[in-house]
């Protein structure tokens, strides 16, 4: 019977075989080294990165860590308790709009209203933008009585944190917009200038009242919950 190997070449083919599993035992060593292995396809396993309080060559102060930018909130943080970032007040809402309405904020909550509250709320603000026109869901009008009545703080407070089939924006909307958003839909409402800053809050039996059950001068500024808590919202 012929070979196809000599003797000698299957004693290479033995020794090459054994020293192949030598160094794969190698790698599994378990003696401590200080200098890294080597990654052939590192693949981002290996990033370079700073450390805390680490220099810097790439920031001109040498500094790695930054300072945060102004306005910076931290995460977990608690949220701003004022009434411009929560739309309350004490134990009721903000009657009015706790910013200035000019012009450029009007244009701004018409551009923001385009975008977050026409498809539901439509061009209008009667509850039937393209929601209505596809699949006949109507949504809030705001141009109920109840609604126009209700206290900007109590649209805001639903604007936040949603209602029914509307989506809480408190992530999506800046505070400042959802103010002028507020603003314009006042504007679709016909509410005038004084209205805009301190419209009055009707109750069933149409006099103003204020958050103590008194009459509401038109220097109010916060409106008291009703007694089902306030909660009814603008929600589509």
């Amino acid at each position: 019977m012929t070979r196809l190997f000599s003797a000698e070449a299957q004693r290479w083919a033995v020794r090459t075989v054994c020293l192949g599993l030598l160094l794969l035992l190698g790698g599994c060593r378990g003696c401590p080294k200080s200098q890294p292995p080597i990654h052939l396809n590192p693949n981002m396993d290996s990033q370079p990165k700073y450390r805390a309080q680490a220099e810097s060559a790439f920031f001109a102060d040498g500094a790695t860590m930054r300072t945060p930018v102004e306005g910076t909130v931290a995460r977990g943080a608690m949220p701003m308790a004022d009434p411009l970032h929560t739309g309350r007040q004490g134990d009721g809402f903000v009657v009015g709009i706790p910013l200035p309405v000019d012009a450029a904020v009007l244009t701004r909550g018409q551009q923001r209203y385009g975008i977050y509250c026409l498809p539901c709320h439509g061009d209008q603000a009667n509850g039937r933008g393209m929601l209505y026109q596809r699949s006949q869901i109507q949504s809030a009008d705001l141009h109920d009585p109840r609604i126009v009545a209700m206290p900007s703080g109590e649209i805001f407070d639903t604007m936040t944190n949603g209602l029914g089939l509307m989506p809480a924006y408190d992530y999506s909307i800046p505070v400042a917009d959802r103010w002028a958003i507020i603003a314009y839909i006042r504007t679709l409402q016909g509410a005038d200038g004084e209205s805009l800053s301190v419209p009055n809050v009707v109750p069933n039996d149409g006099s103003p009242t204020g958050p103590d059950g008194g009459e509401l001068t038109t220097d109010g500024e916060v409106a008291a919950p009703g007694s089902d808590g306030g909660n009814e919202g603008v929600s589509g």
